[in-house]
């Protein structure tokens, strides 16, 4: 039994999707699971991440465990079950800002992935970790401002990412789920192709009809603004990770393919699968 934590978000739920699909036996961990709307067989039980008491049902029998988790979630008390439940396997949706034998890590987003790994090698259960970078469902919060023109306005136009597609990572997941040869990798995720913001703009205006540009606002204001609403350490880690690949040509791997046997779906195929996101 595979259980997927993370079930109802970006990543989680297109893996329970990939699984299902390939007949694989999978459980999804939900704090409300007559809303979950997921496909039909998959074992839905309840239980809260900040209520390490409930998850005992979720883990009972389980040998696979995925776990996407929220940025600043502790761990700690599910791993603990996790260890004492004889769970196998652990696969890691982790970051690609992850600087192996750093110490201090680079930065926030850095140092909690980095913790959460070294918790994970702690409960001496299998594990493989997938540090992905920038995906493209980054682009949905392109949506609001699109509602109300073909402007999206944004910091550092030229910084460069090779976006993955969602269904790229769940493929990933359901290869390496249940197979030792995977166990103590640590795979780097990219999409197939470096693209800057603008360029992003110009592919995604072609799949919705639409010609749209990208006009770049200085990062102070937009770290300023989203400060006021999520955490200013994230923010300013995420757009120093922009900042930093300005100029500079994204990491592109064939990881993706080497998992699947499949190429890494490029971003014009992102857009095309989101359209009415963008309505």
């Amino acid at each position: 039994m595979i259980l997927v934590i993370g079930a109802t978000a970006h990543f989680g739920r297109q893996t329970v999707e990939a699984l299902a699909g390939a007949g694989r036996q999978v459980r999804a961990l939900s704090r409300t699971p007559e809303r979950a709307g997921l496909p039909e067989g998959v074992e839905v039980v309840r239980g809260d991440l900040t209520r390490p008491e409930t998850l005992g049902p979720a883990l009972d029998g389980v040998t696979e465990l995925f776990l996407v988790l929220p940025y600043g979630t502790d761990a700690r008390p599910l791993l603990d079950r996790v260890r004492q439940a004889g769970v196998r396997q652990v696969v890691f949706l982790s970051s690609g800002a992850v600087t192996d034998g750093a110490d201090p890590q680079p930065d926030v987003i850095a140092a909690y992935h980095a913790r959460v790994e070294q918790e994970i090698k702690a409960t001496g259960v299998d594990w493989t970790f997938l540090r992905l970078y920038f995906p493209a469902i980054n682009s949905l919060a392109w949506a609001m401002q699109l509602q109300g023109g073909d402007v999206v306005r944004g910091p550092h136009a030229a910084a460069a990412a090779s976006v993955v597609h969602e269904l790229d990572v769940a493929a990933a997941a359901a290869a390496v789920l249940g197979s030792a040869e995977h166990s103590g990798r640590v795979y780097e995720l990219t999409g197939p192709q470096s693209l800057t913001q603008t360029e992003q703009v110009e592919l995604l205006g072609r799949a919705l009809g639409r010609e749209l540009r990208f006009e770049e606002v200085a990062a102070q204001a937009v770290r300023e603004q989203l400060s006021q609403f999520m955490d200013a350490d994230f923010v300013g880690a995420l757009l120093d990770l922009m900042a930093d690949t300005v100029g500079k040509p994204a990491l592109v791997n064939d990881t993706v393919e080497r998992l699947t046997g499949r190429p890494a779906r490029p971003y014009a195929q992102w857009a095309a699968d989101h359209p009415a996101d963008f309505r």
